[in-house]
């Protein structure tokens, strides 16, 4: 007798936990499901709101923030050579497009170092603040009153490294109603997961990341313009030799080029 009963209570135990896991798993799909419906709902918010913001080379103003020779030597997430050159890169766009130029160090008797000569030499007169220890510098009276100053609603920015000293910064001036736009190129951090998680984290916050040919040509916006191809191809030859042999290359074809023996047949 005792046999049948316990019998019956395990059968009515399993049916019991099956009728469990079917609940839960009902109640599992319906909270993914509404997952998924919130995410679609914010995605379609996001992109039926969006608004194309382009750089204003008559509403912005540059900062070039703690490109300092210490962190320079751990920026790894480049090469030293492309690093080097796209922060001397950033500090010349300012120098093309007659940009208000605002240059900052972090703590530059120490570790950090000088700021990088080469960046003195193109801006000798452009406002410095030597920050004694904020690491946002933002949290300085100083910068932040040089920036206000310009009246300028744009930010560029680059700094090292890209996941403080630069984003640090960016999140700030995004806070304080600033449109930033973040110059990947010229900000260096210890390695490529870092640089990702620190743009990753600016993005949300609405900061613009690109590259710096995107920040010239943005700023540019049309080769008949001035500063137009006159002043951008010298500045490309010079630091972004890619685009500066193409000018080249088409400059060779026009004055000495004959046509080669490759014929391209185009099948419609």
């Amino acid at each position: 007798m005792d046999f049948f009963i316990l019998s019956d209570l395990a059968d009515l135990l399993s049916a019991r936990a099956r009728h469990f896991k079917t609940i839960l798993h009902a109640m599992q799909l319906r909270t993914s499901f509404m997952h998924l419906v919130t995410v679609l709902l914010a995605a379609f918010t996001v992109v039926s709101g969006f608004t194309y913001e382009r750089l204003d080379k008559n509403d912005a103003v540059l900062l070039v923030v703690d490109l300092q020779e210490g962190l320079y030597q751990i920026a790894r997430d480049q090469s030293a050579v492309a690093m080097k050159n796209n922060i001397v890169a950033h500090a010349a766009l300012g120098k093309v497009f007659n940009l208000p130029t605002i240059l900052t160090t972090s703590s530059e008797t120490g570790p950090n170092g000088l700021m990088t000569q080469e960046v003195l030499a193109l801006h000798p007169n452009a406002t410095f603040i030597h920050r004694q220890g904020e690491v946002n510098a933002w949290d300085n009276p100083d910068f932040k009153a040089a920036v206000e100053a310009t009246g300028k609603r744009q930010i560029i920015i680059a700094g090292i490294t890209t996941d403080v000293c630069t984003a640090f910064l960016a999140l700030s001036l995004r806070d304080a109603g600033y449109s930033v736009f973040a110059n990947s190129d010229a900000s260096g951090t210890f390695d490529v997961k870092t640089a990702n998680d620190a743009n990753d984290r600016m993005r949300v916050a609405g900061v613009q990341v690109l590259s710096m040919f995107a920040v010239a040509l943005e700023l540019m916006r049309d080769w008949r313009d001035t500063p137009g191809a006159p002043e951008l191809l010298p500045f490309f030859d010079k630091y972004l030799p890619e685009y500066g042999i193409l000018a080249r290359a088409h400059d060779d074809a026009v004055r000495n080029g004959t046509l080669s023996a490759l014929e391209v047949q185009i099948c419609v």
